[in-house]
């Protein structure tokens, strides 16, 4: 069975504790510290992997973790870090946090790699502690917290074009027809049970990726029917082709299907509804001749006035089918070429680190001659916040603007260019 959604649990790594012990050497009978640090966590990571096109490995599998630090050691041995986890998906994977539904990442674009949750910081051996007037520190940094997290993952492929209609109209033997897909076509209701993709090759044209997406019937934004399933598949379409059966082989209206099916993808997604659409008018090979019934002419006076195209195809004999392609291949050429790229809605470094109630101190150290900023809430920011990168840079400097920490150091009388140290962190103060 086709898995485009998976449901996990994924944890990083623990930071290992920071060690307390003393040197012992021949004739000192009191050395001084030498406590190790603790090892970094592993890190939760995300990684798009080519040869995959589907979540089904996360169906069998649901919870992840990344390797604890290890603990400090004596004579400044310092703890191994966790081993990171790294987690395959196929491309075109959104990661979104499970509860709120909110966006983490889009796996596609040029976002091939994603570090998701940052493992614990390991905690400073008792070494780091010692100055002129303490010697002898008996204190060492415990290492931070892992984080954890339940994902909902979701596969939207990423195709150009979308193929939709109600089942058994020919959107399968339009896809086989047009390109190299072969997909299973059979004269009966939902034969496509998974969406399909396939290129489309034109001569002096750069071509499209096509999806067919299968199951569509009425009520499906609710539910009905398979399309439910798939609906998600065509939120990165440019352009929708609507196929209808012209020659009404099974009683419908051609109209009356195409407002069907437009009405389920504007109930879906609002967004989906404005996209751009070409109606391809399938079966043409069949259409009977009836006096003062002539389905084509009907579809271009309901549809064309809308800005609507409608061309008339056989999937079958291949009738009308390289006019619709160059006419899709104009509309594609005509907009925005970026790939559609869903965008971060939840940050999980925000998240962990909002502990507002969590303590913390901020003191002058008049023998080190420097301000010192310390407790359980600075402890969680740094542990889960990378100041390597621009973003988690960002985010510190707000998190002790908005916290109150710059103020409470300009009450002490800080200066430009004094120091300022988080445990293991130092840094120069500047406005």
């Amino acid at each position: 069975m086709f898995a485009d959604r998976a449901t996990i649990y994924v944890r990083s790594g623990k930071g290992g504790d920071g060690h307390v012990s003393f040197r012992r050497e021949k004739y000192v009978p009191s050395g001084g510290p030498d406590g190790g640090d603790g090892g970094n966590g592993g890190d939760v990571i995300f990684q798009v992997d080519e040869v995959m096109n589907t979540l089904a490995d996360y169906r069998h599998i649901r919870k992840y973790r990344a390797e604890d630090g290890e603990t400090g050691g004596k004579k400044n041995c310092h703890g191994k870090n966790g081993q990171n986890i790294v987690l395959k998906v196929p491309l075109g994977t959104v990661i979104k946090e499970a509860e709120s539904g909110k966006v983490i990442a889009d796996m596609s674009g040029d976002n091939r790699r994603f570090v998701l949750l940052k493992g614990g910081r390991g905690g400073n051996g008792n070494q780091h502690y010692a100055t002129s007037t303490m010697q002898a520190p008996k204190y060492a940094q415990p290492g931070q917290p892992a984080q954890e997290l339940t994902l909902l993952l979701e596969l939207k492929v990423i195709a150009d074009v979308g193929l939709v209609g109600f089942p058994n109209v020919g959107k399968s033997t339009l896809l086989s027809r047009v390109t190299n897909a072969q997909p299973k076509i059979a004269n009966y209701h939902f034969t496509t049970l998974s969406p399909n993709l396939g290129v489309v090759d034109l001569d002096d044209s750069r071509g499209f990726v096509i999806a067919d997406i299968p199951g569509l019937i009425e009520g499906a934004s609710q539910g009905a029917g398979l399309g439910h399933e798939f609906l998600r598949h065509i939120e990165r379409t440019k352009v929708i082709i609507h196929i209808v059966d012209a020659a009404g082989t099974e009683g419908r209206d051609p109209v009356e299907d195409i407002y069907a099916i437009n009405r389920e993808l504007e109930s879906y997604n609002a967004e989906i509804g404005k996209r751009p659409q070409v109606i391809a008018a399938n079966k043409m090979d069949a259409v009977c001749s009836v006096e003062d019934s002539d389905p084509l002419a009907a579809l271009k006076a309901e549809f064309e006035p809308k800005g609507i195209s409608v061309y008339p195809i056989s999937a079958i004999s291949g009738q009308g089918l390289k006019e619709l392609l160059y006419h899709v291949q104009d509309m594609l050429d005509q907009l925005d070429q970026e790939p559609t790229v869903f965008e971060q809605e939840y940050f999980p470094e925000e998240e962990k680190s909002s502990d507002s109630d969590a303590p913390f101190t901020v003191e002058y150290h008049e023998a080190a001659d420097e301000y010192v900023v310390e407790g359980p809430r600075i402890e969680k920011m740094l542990g889960y916040t990378n100041l390597e990168s621009e973003k988690g840079f960002t985010f510190f400097q707000n998190f002790l603007r908005e916290n109150g920490i710059l103020e409470q150091l300009e009450q002490l009388g800080i200066q430009e260019g004094d120091t300022v140290r988080m445990y293991g962190l130092s840094f120069d103060y500047y406005k």
